[in-house]
């Protein structure tokens, strides 16, 4: 910038020289002209000095973590109480609503009743088994004592002191009992499978029955919904009375996290050539006239939705741009220096400069210079009063 000055300094003492010292050449207003167009050409120094030494934005405003409050309930609920006050500071794991709890703890009462049934169930089970092998043992015992009686009945019938009727009754009474035998065994195996029917050494039925209670239970509890962490609600419509959870993936409520505020500005993207993250920041908000905050570069998100192209089965359609349509910028993520900060409420807007040679030097002078003369005038624009 020095050198700028030194230069029309120096242009300008030899064209008075030239033209008014010595008048070696008659002054014209072709020769002002062309005075002039020098320096002015000489003075872009500054603008391009300015632009990228010291990138200056006035699209910029403090964006804050929000979190949508959505019911995870499965139908829609009555609101019963709603604890937290708009506006008012609330800690992590503070109540803020609380939903209608009977319908998910009959819910909850009639799956403890069905998992204990369950549990009876598997004793039946067990007792059973016992019954089948029982059963099994009585089928062989009747089957052998059939058998002997068969073979009774046939030797008696060939030697002729039997009837061939007897005989012919032992063999069907042999049948009977191989059959009611294979019967018992199916019997048995079938309730053995019912015994055995486990998943992690759980039976199935209970396993199921302890699932859907688990679920129910998860349900009543978030029947009362908790502060996700430190933070505030502005926009509080919720009353006791509402039903929530018409929609499911509708949210009630906005909850502004007081965790990380940043503040986000929008930079035409040849202007941030030689920014990176780490370089300082000065900020001033329209909320506070006259005073002028530091930060510094968290990150320069080099994207823009106006390079996205979505899956589409039609060709993209390219022309020119129209003049009328602004240019694609980028934005710069810049955390506040500083403890405290509740200073920077979401939304509030400003400019902010960065000086991408650190705090010393005469570009960084001059533009200190401007962002302190904007603060200053938020104590009169924007006009009217």
């Amino acid at each position: 910038m020095i050198s700028a000055f030194v230069t029309v300094f120096i242009f300008t003492l030899i064209f008075w020289f030239i033209f008014f010292k010595k008048k070696w050449i008659k002054y014209t207003f072709a020769w002002g002209g062309f005075y002039i167009f020098f320096c002015a050409h000489v003075l872009f120094i500054f603008i391009i000095g300015l632009r990228f030494a010291t990138p200056y934005s006035t699209e910029a405003k403090v964006v804050q973590h929000t979190i949508q409050l959505v019911p995870r309930l499965t139908e829609p609920t009555m609101v019963t109480q709603v604890f937290v006050q708009p506006d008012v500071p609330v800690k992590k794991g503070q109540p803020l609503f609380e939903f209608d709890k009977r319908p998910y703890e009959f819910k909850v009462t009639q799956l403890e009743a069905q998992l204990a049934q369950a549990k009876q169930d598997v004793k039946i089970m067990a007792a059973d088994v016992t019954v089948a092998q029982q059963k099994l043992a009585k089928e062989e015992s009747e089957s052998t004592f059939a058998k002997y009686q068969q073979n009774q009945s046939t030797n008696l019938a060939l030697s002729g002191a039997g009837a061939d009727e007897d005989a012919q009754r032992s063999n069907n009474t042999v049948k009977k009992n191989e059959a009611a035998i294979k019967q018992a065994k199916a019997e048995l195996e079938r309730a053995r499978l019912q015994l055995n029917s486990n998943i992690n050494g759980v039976n199935t039925k209970v396993a199921e029955i302890e699932a859907q209670l688990k679920e129910a239970q998860y349900y009543l509890e978030n029947t009362t919904m908790y502060a996700p962490e430190d933070g505030r609600i502005i926009n509080l419509q919720v009353r006791p009375g509402m039903v929530a959870g018409d929609y499911r993936i509708g949210a009630i409520a906005s909850f502004i996290c007081d965790a990380d505020p940043y503040f986000l500005a929008n930079f035409f993207q040849e202007n941030i050539k030689y920014v990176e993250a780490g370089q300082p920041v000065e900020i001033a908000l329209d909320l506070y006239p006259g005073q002028i905050f530091t930060g510094k570069v968290e990150a320069v998100w080099k994207a823009n939705a106006s390079g996205q192209l979505l899956p589409s089965g039609f060709i993209p359609n390219f022309h020119a741009v129209s003049p009328d349509n602004p240019q694609s910028q980028f934005a710069v993520k810049i955390m506040f220096d500083g403890e405290d900060q509740s200073l920077f409420p979401i939304g509030t807007q400003g400019t902010c400069a960065i000086y991408t040679n650190g705090m010393t030097g005469s570009w960084t002078a001059l533009r200190r210079i401007g962002i302190r003369t904007y603060s200053w005038l938020n104590w009169l624009y924007p006009l009217p009063f």
